[in-house]
């Protein structure tokens, strides 16, 4: 009797055809891995929201309360993105606030001097870069500590503002009249015009975070100094780079709160610590370097602005402020650590 050897074969083509899957599985896999801290990020957006949503629909079934929110989310956005290249690098910048609030300062005193706007904006631009290459240096060619130096940065710079100032403010009305104004900070169809700069910085960002050659060289710093030295990357300049990114982030910012109010306070900038912080990690990048995710970052600078929001317009005091937003970064870090091996 002769074998069957079509069996044997018609077996192994019903295995094949049970173990092929079509391209988008693997491509929508593939998608998942690699932003799963982003989209638990959003999950967590989504579900709060939901929450409030069923709290008092009314309230945000309105725009006016998205509009209010978007005007001062682009601020926190300026700064939580470079936040996300410094923390991957395994470093941590606590002197942002006061450079913000130092940047926006030379801002208003241009504008007060009667130059252009563009021009203090320009001016800005560069005490933010300089700040920040003061910080990284005192970091990387000090030796110091950075949550020590740049928590002490953040002191100095502040009590020099306070100290020249004596705690008085500057009103910039002008500023209402000028071309700067209309294009930075305006509305168009009710829409605050500087989401839109703010999302492009977000997306700008997160090209240069994950395609550009810059991106790369600061996880692998963050992962591996010592690797990164061996492979040729020069990583103290890596590393002043990303405070000098952080400060030119802080000047943007600063300079968008000054024009959102025309006023510019000695103390701008000094309630974005916390909130911005809690966005980087609250975003999904981990505290132990080498990873991280700039559109997670964004996504949890919206949960974290939508947060006090939210909580006021559902009909709680702001008493439960606080509460929420430790309950929020509580269980994103958790839904993280579960989602998200630690790997170096």
């Amino acid at each position: 009797m002769e074998p069957d050897l079509e069996s044997p074969l018609r077996a192994h083509a019903g295995s094949a055809r049970q173990e092929w899957k079509h391209p988008s599985d693997h491509w929508l896999r593939g998608f998942v891995l690699d932003n799963r801290a982003s989209l638990g990020t959003l999950a967590v957006f989504i579900v709060m929201m939901a929450v409030f949503m069923v709290a008092n629909p009314t309230v945000f079934t309105t725009w006016y309360l998205y509009s209010s929110v978007l005007t001062t989310l682009p601020v926190a956005l300026f700064v939580v993105v470079p936040l996300v290249f410094v923390v991957t690098c395994g470093e941590i910048d606590l002197s942002f606030p006061a450079t913000m609030g130092f940047a926006s300062w030379v801002f208003a005193l241009v504008v007060q001097a009667g130059y252009d706007p563009f021009l203090g904006i320009a001016a800005a631009l560069v005490t933010g870069m300089l700040l920040g290459f003061l910080v990284g240096s005192l970091v990387v060619y000090g030796g110091l500590s950075s949550l020590i130096a740049t928590l002490g940065m953040n002191f100095l710079l502040r009590g020099l503002i306070q100290i020249i100032n004596e705690g008085k403010s500057m009103s910039l009305t002008s500023l209402s009249n000028s071309w700067a104004y209309k294009i930075f900070s305006s509305q168009v169809y009710g829409i605050p015009v500087q989401i839109f700069w703010a999302i492009a910085f977000v997306v700008l960002s997160a090209m240069l975070y994950n395609r550009h050659r810059f991106g790369a060289q600061v996880r692998v710093v963050g992962d591996n100094p010592d690797s990164a030295q061996q492979m040729g990357i020069d990583v103290k300049r890596v590393r002043v780079k990303v405070f000098v990114f952080v400060g030119i982030g802080a000047a943007i910012a600063g300079t968008f709160s000054v024009m959102i109010n025309f006023t510019w306070w000695p103390t701008a900038g000094d309630g974005y610590l916390l909130p911005v912080l809690a966005s980087v990690f609250v975003g999904g990048t981990p505290t132990w370097g080498g990873i991280g995710t700039v559109v997670g970052g964004a996504i949890g600078a919206v949960t974290v602005s939508f947060i006090q929001t939210g909580v006021v317009a559902a009909g709680l005091s702001g008493f439960y402020v606080q509460f929420f937003n430790g309950l929020i970064i509580i269980l994103s870090l958790l839904g993280h650590k579960w989602n998200q091996a630690r790997y170096r």
